[in-house]
């Protein structure tokens, strides 16, 4: 019986044996098969798609250059972003793990990541276990964390589970995006502009400010990565490495943009208006060290960054006049400042609408026709010349440079317009408005830019926002230019000097509620009805101030334009005049206009430093004992409190005033370092719980 059963055994087995090496050699002539035909049969099919592929290029997107301000601090870079993500369905996933130190877990993201508290984020967590009971149906790819930085995402892997060094066993994935940021925040947000894909190609360039209209210098050279076989594959080889754009350093000082965008702020909420508009030049160079453009927030209070209105035309008002009597005074219209103008109470021109002054004189002097801003006078003055032809006054205006591009490098950029009227009745009539400053167009920048002439004795500087280029290899420092050496004689810009200083000295100046005892400023204010539906609005009114100081020296130039004030101020030099002057006295204050500042005075004689506004009682006797702090207390004031709205933090540090706000329920941002100096919505606003509250720190 053995025997028998031995031999069906031994004949299974035979079976067995055969079938597999029947297998075995079936594959092996699949295999052989195979190579034949990879390498003879199909070989010129294989080596054409071998060759398409070697023979593809990809382009190296090049890194953007960074924008500087005029120290070097960056005001607009390329970050790397993270986005942080959890595959549920891991191979090993150790969901035992997360559920016995989620409440550890929780607790370091609230602290950390605070866009939830640590029960908002257990649950995050947990969701996708609790609620999903099939482990083949849980996410691969869970949000947890967006756009986070390298730091943070570092600091992320330190928690527990997520330290794990296995990913398998956490399921962490991270996927990583570069993003075009600003350090600084909304300063001059405008004027440095944004970036973004085109319509053509998903290349990010420049679609606003100086990163559109430099956008040539920004981007860079791409690359080209051809395609290489190596052992494990097909792989990219760069043959043309990426040239990285060039870095430019503009004219912004961080300090004085800080300075006029707060006093700005400060101005249009204090009035409430529509929007305004400031810039700050340097008389002898034309660097813009400052622009700052503000608007209401449709969608909250106070004012957020707006469009670029200093390089977009409006009628100017009364700050045309002094370029209309720098012209005078070329020609040779007036010479004598003390000639008596007849003025009187109207002056119809040409048969037209009779022209009038907001005051009544009988007559006037050349220099009192700007001291009081008079339109009837400086009409008198110019058709003295341009009567028979009108069109004579653009041409003047063409002649010293003031119609031309000036190229400033600030996108959305547009030149004056000044009608060339016709010599005949509407044209005289015409030209006597536009020689007091209606009937024009005219950016605030190129206003400014011949009051910067004025104050640098007739040297018409070209305005600029850039002064720098840096790069591999490169580093060129680009040279002032003008638009004209000279508009004028420096005998005539002396006179218009005067007069402009008048304006504010002067016993009936427009602008004589500017005077202080520490910076002596000259200027001019301007007013202009605002035009709606065809007609002019006499209900609003556009402001204006442009003028330069201190007006013994001039340093630096300023205008600023407030459009349509409804409260507590409603005047040129109560509105933007203001601007100028505290944008002047802060510049004064920290020792910027040549003098030595109160601070640096204050420590030369042995006085104690000046601390931050504090909410905590006893907080800087602390601080005194423990630095060993001699002399008197001296420290910023603290704010008012505020029984509704927004809680005022102007003057307390980054963390006294995070606190405040979080604490009545506000969210927070800030920009720079040091202590608070503005905060957008302003103090004693209405603003539900959880608003945004952004604030400006300064040191």
């Amino acid at each position: 019986m053995s025997q028998p059963k031995k031999r069906s055994n031994r004949k299974h087995m035979n079976r067995r044996y055969a079938l597999i090496v029947a297998a075995m050699l079936a594959c092996a002539a699949g295999i052989v098969w195979h190579v034949v035909d990879n390498t003879v049969v199909s070989a010129d099919a294989w080596n054409e798609k071998a060759h398409r592929e070697l023979s593809r290029c990809d382009t190296i997107a090049p890194e953007r250059g960074n924008i500087l301000a005029a120290d070097g601090s960056i005001l607009a870079t390329n970050l790397r972003y993270y986005t942080v993500r959890i595959d549920y369905r891991s191979e090993r996933f150790m969901e035992h793990r997360l559920r016995q130190q989620i409440d550890t877990i929780a607790d370091s993201l609230a602290r950390y990541f605070p866009v939830r508290d640590a029960k908002g984020w257990r649950a995050h967590l947990l969701k996708p276990i609790d609620n999903i009971k099939d482990k083949s149906k849980r996410p691969r790819a869970y949000r947890l964390l967006d756009n986070i930085s390298y730091a943070d995402y570092r600091r992320l892997r330190t928690f527990p589970f997520f330290k794990i060094p296995n990913r398998n066993r956490n399921g962490l994935s991270v996927e990583s995006k570069m993003r075009r940021v600003n350090p600084y925040g909304d300063m001059a947000r405008r004027s440095i502009g944004g970036v973004g894909a085109t319509r053509k190609c998903k290349e990010i360039h420049g679609i606003s400010g100086l990163e559109k209209a430099l956008d040539s210098m920004l981007f860079g050279t791409p690359g080209i990565a051809k395609k290489v076989a190596l052992t494990r594959g097909i792989v990219n080889w760069t043959d043309k490495p990426a040239i990285p754009g060039l870095n430019i350093r503009t004219t912004i000082d961080i300090k004085m943009q800080d300075i006029v965008e707060n006093e700005l702020n400060n101005l249009l909420t204090y009035v409430n208006a529509d929007w305004g508009v400031a810039v700050l030049m340097e008389v002898a160079t034309g660097d813009i060290k400052a622009i700052s453009n503000l608007e209401k927030n449709p969608s909250a209070p106070g004012y957020i960054e707006g469009m670029n209105r200093a390089v977009l035309g409006y009628e100017p008002g009364s700050v045309i006049k002094p370029i209309s009597m720098l012209i005078a005074l070329e020609d040779g219209i007036v010479n004598d400042l003390s000639e008596q103008i007849p003025i009187g109470k109207s002056f119809p021109y040409a048969g037209g609408r009779g022209i009038t002054d907001s005051h009544y004189s009988s007559s006037l002097s050349v220099a009192e026709v700007i001291e009081q801003s008079s339109n009837i006078g400086m009409t008198r003055i110019i058709t003295r010349r341009y009567d028979a032809h009108p069109g004579g006054f653009y041409h003047r205006l063409k002649q010293i440079g003031f119609l031309e591009p000036m190229n400033t490098g600030i996108a959305g950029e547009s030149v004056p317009r000044v009608d060339s009227v016709p010599s005949n009745r509407g044209g005289r009539i015409s030209l006597s408005r536009q020689c007091y400053g209606y009937a024009t167009e005219i950016p605030p920048l190129y206003t400014l830019s011949v009051y910067n002439a004025i104050a640098n004795g007739g040297r018409y500087v070209r305005p600029r926002l850039v002064s720098r280029l840096t790069g591999e290899d490169i580093d060129s420092i680009l040279p002032v230019t003008y638009i004209r050496d000279r508009i004028c004689s420096e005998a005539n810009a002396k006179k218009l000097q005067s007069m402009l200083t008048d304006v504010v000295w002067g016993a009936h100046g427009t602008g004589r509620r500017l005077k202080n005892d520490l910076v002596r400023i000259a200027g001019k204010t301007g007013t202009c009805y605002m035009i709606e539906g065809g007609t002019y609005n006499t209900g609003k009114k556009r402001l204006a101030f442009c003028g330069f100081f201190p007006a013994e020296n001039p340093k630096y130039s300023c205008i600023v334009l407030t459009c349509h004030p409804k409260q507590n101020a409603l005047g040129a030099a109560s509105t933007s005049g203001e601007v100028v002057k505290n944008v002047a006295l802060k510049l004064y204050s920290r020792g910027m206009l040549g003098n030595s500042s109160d601070l640096s005075a204050e420590k030369a004689a042995g006085d104690s430093p000046v601390l931050y506004a504090t909410a905590r009682n006893g907080h800087h006797e602390r601080v005194r004992s423990e630095l060993e702090v001699k002399g008197a207390r001296r420290s910023l004031t603290r704010p008012r409190d505020i029984d509704k709205g927004i809680p005022d933090v102007v003057g307390y540090g980054l963390r006294d005033a995070i606190a405040i706000l979080e604490k009545a329920g506000y969210n927070v941002t800030f920009s720079g370092s040091g202590y608070v100096t503005r905060q957008t919505p302003a103090a004693g606003n209405s603003a539900p719980r959880g608003h945004r509250v952004t604030l400006s720190l300064t040191e």
